[in-house]
């Protein structure tokens, strides 16, 4: 089905492709959990780079993608001092309602992979440098380069 408009098309398109390949990584045939995955990775990871960079990320986004990724944000909301991987992976859990099962971590860098294999590498390489040194292993090269 389309919707007779190619920017609406395209961006069902690239979402589709973008919660597939996060499928396949995070080894689940359940889109849903896909989405909830990417929905909150994506939501807490914005919370946590402040506004410019929440925006100059968001802007690499799909557009369908960029609505959920904006979703909710309140911009005066303080930026939390996440500082560690396990209470980012608790800020992450607590988006998607505490129902992402087992692994998150693993699923988290999947979403980063993601996001890496399609945005543009000096966006990622700015993001890298504002996260705490703690947190920049789910952003590594490893783990979005193919």
């Amino acid at each position: 089905m389309t919707t007779g408009l190619d920017v609406f098309d395209t961006t069902v398109q690239q979402t589709n492709l973008w919660l597939k390949d996060l499928m396949e990584r995070i080894g689940t045939a359940d889109r849903h959990l896909a989405y909830k995955v990417l929905r909150a990775t994506l939501h807490a990871f914005r919370d946590r780079i402040g506004p410019e960079n929440a925006v100059n990320f968001g802007a690499q986004l799909p557009m369908l993608i960029r609505g959920f990724y904006y979703e909710g944000w309140q911009l005066n909301k303080s930026m939390p001092k996440t500082r560690h991987v396990d209470e980012f992976l608790d800020a992450v859990e607590e988006e998607a309602g505490r129902s992402l099962g087992p692994d998150l971590q693993a699923k988290v860098k999947a979403v980063f992979a993601v996001v890496g294999s399609r945005i543009n590498d000096r966006e990622i390489d700015k993001l890298k440098k504002v996260l705490p040194e703690e947190l920049r292993p789910l952003l590594q090269e490893e783990f979005y380069l193919f």
